[in-house]
């Protein structure tokens, strides 16, 4: 009997250890498939395991939308091939949306030129701006097409139109900066005030370019179409992409490299005096006069990009150093020009924009009052700056060396201006670190037995050095 009972209690704990290991192996389980759980979740929030996307960004992850008309793209065209795969070795990618095909567009392609995509049909959205362009909508929409053109491997889209120059080394130095994989949107206001206290200083004008980064345009191209219909009443395309990512919360990065130009006439003095920041675009070639004289709207820009090629990251770059012997104040915008000014002037002076050009609109004051420094033209053509603009750069094992020849005015200078003919300034290749603030570099004038030739060196600051009359 006692046996029988020491069975029957030796089965009532097998049955109890039974039970409590298989609890134990559940909430293992169950511990175990939460553990993954989060770990999977963690991973969905954290991209920095795909190897991928921790590569630097090239202009192969750019992606362009560029809107343009049926009627203006054959003369338009001229100024994307500009541009258009300019970086070597790279095909860039994207499209020039229009209503309609040219009727006398080659349909063959020598790759000097993005492909042309006709934009879907608009019409069933409404537009009340009275006065303006219900293309504004069509424009609109390029956004969302060209999301929906489904390349692959695509860190940002660059939207603009068919008369926006861009740089796109440039660009792809500063979008690396930023992480696409966060909601960007980066681009910059108009030059002039008025244009932007209407339209606002956190909307990236469409003319400059803006660029999006692709985690915020797949979802801000599933959405567009909504916010157009709430937005009947906006005059131009760009407003409307504004207002629907800043419906999605998001605002811009201003980034003043790109340039809308709202400006007529000789903007030398906006180029002359170009911010501490690469030139990522300019806009309306055709509203402005050539930027070098004795050429075509079309060849000066071809001059300009000689230098691009060059040196892409240090175009339009400002230096500025003097010569303290004649008490002369030199200003040096890389590839385009050097103005040599006959007496001390202070930096914050210099680094002023000289208003050469003339305002966008006529009319109340607000429309000549800039977002920007300005400093007036001497009336006296004989009392401002000396011009010297780019006559050719080279490159080869003693650097980089650009050569600027004087634009002659009939004045009587002193005996050393008036001999000056030919400025030559000698660079390394600029190479911007995202990393650093930016840091203005300084030059010296280099002894010379030539009495028509000046020479510059550009170079880095010294830790502590001013640029100053010293």
């Amino acid at each position: 009997m006692e046996s029988f009972k020491n069975q029957i209690k030796t089965q009532i704990l097998m049955k109890f250890i039974l039970v409590c290991s298989s609890f134990f192996a559940i909430s293992l389980c169950v511990s175990v498939l939460l553990l993954a759980k989060t770990k999977i979740v963690e991973l969905r929030y954290s991209p920095q395991h795909d190897v991928s996307e921790s590569d630097p960004t090239t202009a192969d992850h750019l992606v362009f939308g560029i809107a343009s008309t049926g009627t203006s793209w054959p003369s338009r065209k001229q100024y994307i091939k500009l541009w258009w795969n300019s970086i070597p070795n790279i095909t860039m990618r994207g499209c020039v949306f229009v209503d309609a095909l040219p009727h006398e567009e080659n349909v063959n392609n020598d790759g000097s030129l993005p492909p042309l995509c006709v934009s879907q049909d608009t019409s069933q959205f409404l537009y009340t701006y009275k006065g303006g362009l219900r293309s504004a909508i069509r424009v609109t929409r390029v956004v969302k097409e060209t999301v929906a053109l489904n390349h692959s491997g695509v860190r940002w889209y660059v939207f603009g139109d068919d008369d926006t120059i861009f740089f796109p080394h440039n660009l792809v130095k500063t979008l690396s900066k930023y992480d696409h994989r966060l909601w960007y949107y980066v681009g910059s206001y108009s030059e002039i005030y008025e244009g932007t206290q209407v339209f606002g200083f956190g909307m990236a004008f469409g003319g400059g370019g803006f660029a999006i980064s692709s985690s915020l345009a797949q979802v801000l191209a599933k959405v567009l179409d909504s916010c157009i219909q709430r937005y009947p009443h906006l005059y131009g395309s760009d407003s409307r992409v504004y207002s629907c990512i800043t419906e999605l919360g998001v605002g811009l990065t201003h980034e003043p490299g790109f340039h809308q130009v709202d400006l007529r006439g000789n903007i030398f003095g906006l180029l002359a005096a170009h911010p501490l920041t690469p030139l990522l675009s300019l806009h309306h070639p055709d509203h402005t006069d050539p930027i070098f004289p004795n050429m075509s709207t079309k060849t000066s820009l071809q001059h300009l990009f000689e230098a691009v090629h060059v040196d892409s990251e240090r175009i339009l770059e400002q230096t500025v150093c003097y010569e303290k012997q004649l008490s002369w104040t030199i200003s040096v915008s890389w590839g385009y020009a050097v103005e040599v000014f006959q007496n001390n002037m202070l930096l914050p002076e210099v680094l002023r924009v000289e208003r050469t050009f003339r305002q966008w609109l006529v009319g109340n004051v607000l429309r000549g009052i800039y977002n920007f420094n300005t400093r007036e033209v001497h009336p006296d053509p004989c009392k401002r700056g000396t011009i010297f603009y780019l006559d050719k750069v080279s490159s080869g094992k003693d650097g980089i060396i650009s050569s600027y020849k004087r634009d002659f005015q009939n004045c009587s200078y002193e005996a050393s201006m008036s001999k000056l003919e030919v400025i030559k300034v000698v660079t390394n290749k600029l190479h911007l670190d995202n990393k650093q603030t930016p840091r203005r570099h300084c030059c010296d004038v280099l002894p010379s037995n030539a009495g028509n030739m000046m020479e510059i060196a550009i170079r880095e600051c010294n830790y502590e050095e001013l640029i100053y009359m010293n």
